[in-house]
């Protein structure tokens, strides 16, 4: 059976959220279906601090004469990343070739089993790991996101672009840490001047996602409100 459905989680702009929205979205899926993880963010991997799993290693084990990664289980998902092979204080200083081998081994050398859905969490940019990504790995559909930052706007047009350039079918948008709530009401701050984002960027706006301490300290064990709703949007269209 393998992997049903791979989805990206992408943004050209660094610094909007994508990793915690990769993070919190897996693990609703994870209520209902056997989800992984792979972190193909190898200059800055997010997902084994997110997971509280910085000091696990993937077992290896030998299938039919090749070396495979059998993936770390963490509160039902199977994650992988490259956070787990590279020492934690050194960076990866690689060129395009060596990262793209990268990705494509980390993928494909992991024994994901049968998932109903693999996230991918792309590293930010529009370079050889978008290359790889959509060449080899192949994602069936991309989410976006973005905040309202007209920085993050211009950077996601050019992912949009990117996608639209590979024939990746495109979910739509997460307008991320666009706003902040007044504590103890539900009364919005603006973190920007209004953009009206499906108008800006031309795709469908899936759901939006507050700035608050709750989700910039991502507890794996507690699944956040706030991704309920874009939750029951993607069930309908993945």
């Amino acid at each position: 059976m393998g992997i049903k459905q791979i989805i990206a989680v992408a943004s050209a702009k660094g610094g909007v959220g994508k990793s915690t929205i990769c993070a919190n979205l897996a693990s609703y899926f994870a209520k209902d279906f056997k989800v992984g993880i792979l972190d193909a963010d190898i200059y800055g991997p997010n997902q084994h601090i997110l997971f509280d799993v910085l000091d696990s290693k993937p077992e290896v084990k030998t299938i039919d004469g090749q070396k495979s990664f059998m993936p770390i289980k963490v509160n039902n998902i199977f994650l992988n990343s490259m956070g787990f092979i590279l020492d934690k204080d050194k960076a990866a200083m690689w060129r395009g070739p060596m990262l793209s081998g990268a990705i494509k081994q980390l993928k494909d050398l992991t024994q994901w089993g049968d998932l109903d859905y693999l996230f991918i969490d792309m590293p930010p940019g529009t370079g050889d790991a978008y290359l790889t990504v959509a060449s080899e790995i192949k994602p069936n559909q991309v989410l976006l996101v973005t905040s309202q930052s007209k920085l993050a706007v211009q950077d996601t047009l050019k992912s949009k672009a990117m996608f639209e350039k590979l024939k990746i079918p495109m979910l739509g948008l997460i307008d991320n840490m666009s706003y902040s709530i007044y504590p103890n009401s539900d009364e919005q701050i603006l973190e920007f001047p209004s953009i009206n984002l499906e108008d800006a960027i031309g795709l469908k706006v899936l759901g939006s996602i507050p700035r608050t301490k709750d989700l910039a300290n991502f507890n794996p064990n507690k699944f956040s409100t706030f991704f309920e709703p874009l939750y029951n949007e993607l069930i309908k269209v993945t």
